[in-house]
């Protein structure tokens, strides 16, 4: 089969998953394609294009979630296949919010979600519109990427987050018995481990409320 700028992105999605960002290499890509490296420059000038392909490749999954008829159910669908997509190729954790995403699936997936939120009660000029996407977008990047953290700090370790905090029992103990951080005491102790969708959906659906019942003052 020929070359093309898919086949070379799907290659190299398929590394970065195994390997990661580190593990990708223009020379990896071409013994998977059984070409040699310098073929691929006919096709992908270099890495940061490479990245872009593979970005949008991704986008092209997020999309598939489509529109709904309710606003609120067209961000809710995206927002999770996004974080789907992100569980799948940890990789894109990394890539969010650290470049542009402007391909053409980037640029569809974007304008669906602002759609959506155009339509949202508490949007009601393109001022409220850019908050909300901002909003949303803060959100999505800063949750993804500090939950795949975790799950790269827990392979690493081979521990889990419970764990991890049981480790710390004696030094958090210390620190927490000198009775100068009640709050966070409370949360350790008392607080549960959530599971990791049923608190990402949660947050979502505060962000979701707060665009909503967005106050003007």
């Amino acid at each position: 089969m020929p070359l093309s700028r898919a086949k070379i992105a799907a290659t190299a999605i398929r590394i970065a998953d195994a390997h990661g960002l580190e593990g990708l290499s223009v020379r990896k890509i071409a013994k998977e394609l059984g070409v040699g490296p310098m073929r691929l420059y006919d096709y992908v000038l270099n890495r940061s294009e490479l990245l872009d392909l593979m970005v949008d490749a991704v986008y092209a999954q997020i999309a598939e979630a489509g529109q709904h008829s309710e606003w609120r159910a067209t961000v809710l669908a995206i927002v999770h296949r996004t974080r789907a997509a992100t569980l799948d190729h940890e990789w894109f954790a990394d890539l969010l919010g650290a470049r542009p995403h402007i391909g053409p699936h980037a640029l569809a997936v974007g304008e669906s979600i602002a759609a959506a939120l155009s339509q949202a009660p508490g949007v009601r000029g393109v001022d409220d519109l850019q908050r909300a996407v901002g909003a949303l977008n803060a959100f999505i990047v800063g949750a993804l990427r500090s939950e795949i953290t975790e799950r790269r700090t827990a392979r690493s370790t081979g521990t889990d987050v419970s764990a991890w905090q049981a480790a710390l029992g004696p030094y958090l103990t210390r620190m927490l018995e000198t009775g100068r951080y009640p709050t966070v005491a409370r949360l350790v102790i008392d607080g549960a481990h959530r599971n990791a969708e049923e608190t990402f959906h949660h947050n979502l659906i505060t962000i979701l409320d707060g665009i909503t019942s967005h106050p003007h003052t």
